[in-house]
């Protein structure tokens, strides 16, 4: 099995390695050291101890707090192999395990054994035997390759997840940064902004996400302010149509047209009907809409032609003869058949498949199903009659866990639309099935993104909805402006778009693309397709229609600051608090008592300052203890320090005139931010002794070469390093001055004694730089970061090592 494909049913597979290695051993599990806490990634044997199999991923407890690296049970483990008594084991590190009664006996014993990652024990195996016995010469020789194999597969799946952790973090600022206007709309600012931290911390599982905003927080005085509470949908499922509102807006912007994006309710074409009639009314001079229903809607778009407005239809191709001028989306039939590809490979041997869309009348299920189909013929996959959700998350979650409960033998799921995907994850994680259902979702919803990290997704068919809704206002503004045949002359002749899928995987593989190099080279895709426009006395009026799952519901409240409480608390001190509700240590503050009878253990405020002002408080919750890490922390005190900085923008755009000293520090400020995310954009990661990865995102100019020059100059002299892997594949492009900077990059390495290895280095990039002969000084070269790092280890008189 391709590891890269279904990370952990391959970590599974050696765990039960590990435990046939152990003479007696029955069952065992892998804890995986995630900041001070453990968690379970694999389990076997443990089908005949609990009612059902063992859920992973687990919480594994904590780590001793005398051996920073150990198990609490076995803190000594850190330093080797050692046996601890399985109660004890159990009681720290399995609790659901420990109170199933009668069980473990007392003589039974757990051989925990370090794996070392990056130097240091990162990851423990956990193999239960009847008695005390020490594992022999034989079994040490047996166990020793399987645990090598599993250090590998955590260390490669690190690299990747290091990558897309800076990638989603340098996207979250981007998209906080890009909310800055002449007003703000809040409720988007903290869907944002809550949508980019639950994508980036899967971890903590924020169970909320609020913003609290002090009315004047110069003016008012101390005792009589108020805040505003923002509070975060408990759900977040809009990821796909902020895409495309975003992929609108900024058509907009670029073009100087007047955008106005709306969204028709899921019950049916009737909203979306109404909408376009408003648009006629109103005189627009361009629609693009995305048909929940294409027959249904089709008299509204003839009208809208009939009164001279060009529609273009998005995300779902419009109904056979339509006078919709364009379809922009999605080729769902073949989108459809890479779906069933997936899945063939997830399930060489076959079986059962259950399905769910959110009706078979939208026009682009019927295609994906179809296509997926046709993947799957003359194999023994079998797809099931799908399910509909009706649009509706709370139903696609119960049809989800019904498909499974009544059916043990389906192997697989095929999640046709956004929420699909993910109600079969959650369902699969409460029945145990975890990792055990190969599950192909469609787009990267925030938590399409978390499960696909944690091994519950294991593969996404991902659109390019900001682009689709980009051409669209691109084409209709050069209707507009240039007249239909001009604009449709450099169009395909069949008048379909094709915008592309991405497969996202969250390891590369063969067949798809890791989520890290897809989060880069999207970013860097939406900022290569921006074309300006001409201006205009007056904007162009164009509508962009889209689907809403749910309505909106704006859920805030005006409070009182009162100063023993964690809000005040935070204002007073402009510092971040981190609260274990479980503690008596704040057990006055009143959050926390609300916090305990919603089932919440961590409580978290992170003030947003401007100009050394708290205006505001970022607060969270997690029912997990410990949930919020330094690392954690940290990430959540740069989002708030320029969701600080956008409200501000806010305020002082309003008053340009008056306020001209204040917006260039402000502008300061914002180079500041920019300049910490580019410093996250190529980051040093130890990787194994003597090799780093730098990662590069975006594009390397001469400010940044000599960033990037400097802090790789400075690792290699504290790290020792000896080998630099220098990954490009989210570089937006390695030009002639790219290629100096590298070459440079290079030489220097050379004069500390470290040579420098080129990976990830794209196509198209290749074919440019042979064109214009550029050269990059004899570095060496590998095609994918896996290459690289074994090229290293090699240098460094290692080798990765597979066996099956």
């Amino acid at each position: 099995m391709n590891t890269g494909l279904d990370v952990f049913e391959a970590l599974r597979r050696l765990v039960q390695r590990a435990v046939a290695s152990v003479p007696g051993a029955q069952r065992g599990s892998l804890l995986v050291r995630v900041g001070q806490r453990l968690v379970h990634r694999a389990a076997v044997g443990f089908e005949g101890v609990l009612p059902g199999a063992l859920r992973v991923p687990l919480d594994g407890g904590l780590v001793s707090g005398a051996a920073p690296h150990g198990p609490a049970a076995a803190p000594e483990a850190a330093r080797g192999p050692c046996l601890v008594a399985a109660a004890a084991w159990y009681r720290a590190h399995l609790p659901e395990v420990a109170a199933s009664p009668g069980w473990p006996s007392a003589d039974a014993h757990v051989l925990i054994v370090p794996v070392h990652l990056f130097g240091s024990p990162g990851a423990y195996l956990a193999l239960e035997q009847p008695d005390a016995a020490q594992l022999s010469s034989e079994g040490r020789a047996l166990l020793s390759p399987v645990v090598e194999r599993v250090g590998a597969a955590l260390a490669r799946r690190g690299l990747f997840d290091e990558k897309t952790q800076v990638a989603q973090e340098i996207r979250l600022l981007e998209e906080v940064l890009n909310a800055v206007a002449e007003s703000v709309d809040v409720v988007e600012l903290i869907e944002t902004i809550a949508d980019g931290i639950r994508s980036a911390q899967t971890g903590p599982q924020w169970a909320a996400i609020d913003l609290a905003l002090l009315d004047d927080a110069r003016s008012a005085p101390r005792a009589g302010r108020t805040v505003r509470i923002y509070r975060a949908p408990r759900r977040p499922m809009t990821s796909y149509w902020n895409n495309v509102h975003d992929g609108a807006m900024a058509a907009g912007h670029d073009l100087g047209a007047d955008v106005r994006f709306e969204l028709g309710r899921a019950e049916g074409a009737a909203a979306q009907g109404r909408l376009i009639e408003e648009g006629i009314r109103r005189g627009v001079r361009g629609i693009a809409v995305a048909p929940i229903d294409p027959v249904a809607l089709e008299p509204s778009i003839r009208r809208a032609a009939d009164a001279g407005i060009p529609v273009v239809a998005i995300d779902t191709p419009p109904m056979e003869g339509t006078r919709a001028m364009l379809y922009i989306g999605t080729d769902n039939r073949a989108a459809g058949r890479l779906a069933g590809e997936m899945m063939l490979r997830l399930l060489p041997q076959g079986g059962a498949i259950a399905a769910q869309c959110v009706s078979t009348t939208v026009l682009n299920v019927r295609e994906r199903l179809e296509g997926f189909r046709e993947a799957v013929a003359g194999t023994s996959i079998r797809m099931e009659p799908p399910s509909e959700s009706q649009f509706t998350q709370a139903r696609a979650l119960e049809l989800a866990r019904a498909s499974l409960e009544s059916r043990p033998d389906i192997a697989g799921a095929f999640g046709v639309c956004s929420e699909n995907g993910p109600s079969f994850g959650v369902a699969s994680m409460e029945l145990g099935r975890s990792g055990a259902l190969k599950i192909v979702a469609f787009d990267l919803i925030t938590s399409t993104l978390a499960m696909l990290r944690d091994g519950v997704i294991h593969a996404a068919i991902v659109q390019r909805e900001h682009d689709m809704a980009y051409r669209a206002v691109l084409a209709l503004h050069d209707v507009a402006t240039r007249g239909a045949e001009a604009a449709l002359a450099d169009l395909p002749a069949s008048r379909v778009v094709d915008t592309g899928v991405d497969v996202v995987t969250v390891e590369r593989t063969p067949y798809s693309i890791a989520v890290a190099d897809h989060l880069a080279q999207s970013s860097a895709r939406r900022s290569g397709t921006r074309r300006p426009g001409e201006a205009h006395e007056r904007p162009l009026e164009l509508l962009v229609i889209g689907i809403a799952e749910t309505e909106r519901i704006v859920d805030d409240e005006d409070l009182p600051v009162e100063e023993v409480s964690l809000v005040g608390r935070v204002i007073r001190s402009s510092g971040s608090l981190v609260i274990d509700v479980a503690s008596g240590e704040h057990q006055h503050l009143p959050e926390v008592a609300a916090a305990r009878s919603k089932g919440a253990r961590t409580l978290v405020g992170v003030p947003l300052i401007s100009h050394d002002v708290v205006v505001g408080v970022l607060l969270l919750s997690s029912a997990r203890a410990d949930a919020c890490s330094a690392s954690d922390l940290s990430l959540l005190e740069r989002v708030a320090a320029v969701a600080a900085v956008v409200l501000e923008n806010a305020r002082l755009l309003s008053r340009l005139k008056e306020r001209t000293r204040e917006l260039e520090a402000l502008s300061r400020r914002q180079e500041a931010l920019f300049a910490t995310i580019a410093e996250l954009s190529s980051p040093v990661v130890p990787i194994a002794r003597g090799v780093l990865v730098m990662p590069i995102v975006g594009a390397l100019d001469a400010q940044r070469a000599g960033r990037f020059l400097e802090d790789m100059l400075r690792e290699i002299a504290e790290q020792k390093a000896r080998v630099v892997i220098v990954d490009v594949t989210g570089m937006a492009a390695v030009d002639a001055s790219a290629a100096s900077h590298l070459a440079q990059a290079a030489r220097a390495a050379a004069l500390l004694g470290a040579e420098v290895v080129l990976v990830g280095i794209a196509p198209q990039a290749a074919r440019l730089m042979v064109d214009e002969g550029l050269d990059l000084g004899g570095i060496v070269t590998r095609s994918t970061l896996e290459l690289g790092f074994s090229y290293a280890l090699r240098k460094m008189g290692g080798r990765v090592v597979y066996r099956t």
